[in-house]
């Protein structure tokens, strides 16, 4: 049998609000991924080490701080110098469009805004997970 998919969800910076991480968190595991949740303010390094560690195929992050320009890109940095770049990477949170093809080019590879149905993401996820 072969394992679920494993999704770290984290939340970078200094945002302290965390229900939307929470709801997606549980829609993950209600579809039968395993999810690993980071907890609150976690910096980059903290993030993509425990995607490492917990050996995930996907890091999703929720971002509502507006640093979403400097932390993401950077979380992609990383993720490549530490050979880690398979991992998908996605985001949610309080986006502004016009910030979502930069994204795009800095590599998070959907962007999930306020009001998208859980179900987006937990296909989205599933159609570009490698197997």
């Amino acid at each position: 049998m072969q394992r679920p998919i494993r999704v770290l969800v984290a939340k970078p910076g200094l945002d302290g609000h965390d229900r939307g991480a929470k709801v997606i968190a549980r829609a993950f595991r209600d579809a039968g991924m395993e999810v690993i949740y980071t907890g609150l303010r976690q910096t980059p390094e903290q993030i993509v080490a425990a995607a490492i560690q917990e050996d995930v195929e996907v890091v999703a992050v929720s971002i509502l701080s507006g640093a979403h320009s400097t932390l993401l890109p950077r979380i992609k940095e990383l993720l490549k110098e530490e050979n880690a770049d398979d991992m998908l990477f996605v985001a949610g949170g309080v986006i502004p469009d016009d910030d979502i093809a930069f994204l795009k080019e800095k590599g998070v590879a959907a962007v999930f805004t306020p009001g998208t149905p859980t179900t987006l993401a937990v296909e989205f996820i599933r159609e570009h997970v490698k197997r």
